[in-house]
């Protein structure tokens, strides 16, 4: 798929995810948003995932292990077919299959149920040891915040999967740099985070988590790395493609009212 096809999608993802959470009333717009790029690539360039094999055990995998970002992962399989567009108007509705965060037990497409930072990379590792020793091809991803990455098991996580030489896991991070409470070096400093990951004996790419010919190619280098897993450390922008969200921490849990919701559609519209 071209980048034009891709750039599409892509903005489709993020008119749903303002449309999910402002029918809400609750939800997390600006990591959705920033990670939209990385997973409209994911979805429709790289990973083997199609409506034939969403309810199947033979294809990729995908953990969101940033699970507040469910509106982003309801969305894009929303994009993909898999569940009907007008069902994302159900998100955190009572008896809903689209909870704030993703539950495995009701949707195909979802392969964890994530919300507690630091578990979805740590389920991530154990579906990589599981597809090695059943001898399976797949590759597993994981999607991860950068605010996350202050939990120890993240790093716990990171160092089995060197361990055991998962060269089919690939994890980004979503490098925004502002969590709930601000920037994530005023919370707690994680960064370095690339030279941490290399430390800790993971193969690491930088790139532009909007750039689609960058994001596409990591995704390839990183199939290409034998003996290791990889980290793609994505620079992003948190609240991407809506000008008041763009840059601005308290657009991490908050949904907008209809009038700034307006605003946010016309923004996306007119992209």
């Amino acid at each position: 798929m071209d980048r034009k096809e891709l750039q599409k999608h892509a903005n489709n993802i993020r008119i749903n995810i303002i449309k999910e959470v402002a029918n809400a009333n609750s939800g997390h717009p600006g990591g959705s948003l920033s990670a939209a790029d990385i997973v409209t690539v994911l979805y429709f360039n790289v990973m083997d995932i199609n409506k034939d094999n969403v309810g199947t055990r033979d294809r990729d995998r995908f953990v969101l292990s940033k699970g507040h970002a469910s509106p982003l992962l309801y969305a894009v399989l929303a994009e993909k077919g898999f569940l009907p567009e007008e069902e994302l108007l159900t998100f955190r509705k009572m008896k809903s299959r689209l909870q704030g965060h993703p539950d495995i037990n009701e949707l195909d497409g979802i392969d964890m149920s994530t919300g507690s930072l630091g578990q979805g990379i740590s389920a991530a590792v154990g579906m990589a040891i599981a597809n090695k020793l059943d001898g399976q091809g797949h590759r597993i991803y994981a999607l991860l915040g950068d605010g996350e990455c202050e939990e120890g098991q993240v790093w716990e996580a990171a160092m089995a999967a060197a361990h055991y030489k998962l060269d089919n896991l690939c994890a980004v991070i979503d490098h925004n740099h502002l969590q709930i409470d601000g920037d994530i070096n005023d919370v707690i400093g994680p960064d370095p985070l690339d030279e941490k990951f290399r430390a800790f004996g993971w193969n690491v790419l930088c790139i532009d988590g909007h750039d689609y010919d960058a994001i596409e190619a990591a995704f390839n280098a990183a199939k290409e790395c034998k003996g290791k897993p990889t980290c793609i450390v994505a620079e992003t922008i948190k609240g991407k493609g809506v000008s008041f969200m763009e840059n601005q921490a308290g657009w991490h849990g908050k949904a907008p009212d209809a009038e700034l919701t307006k605003v946010a559609l016309a923004d996306l519209k007119g992209e």
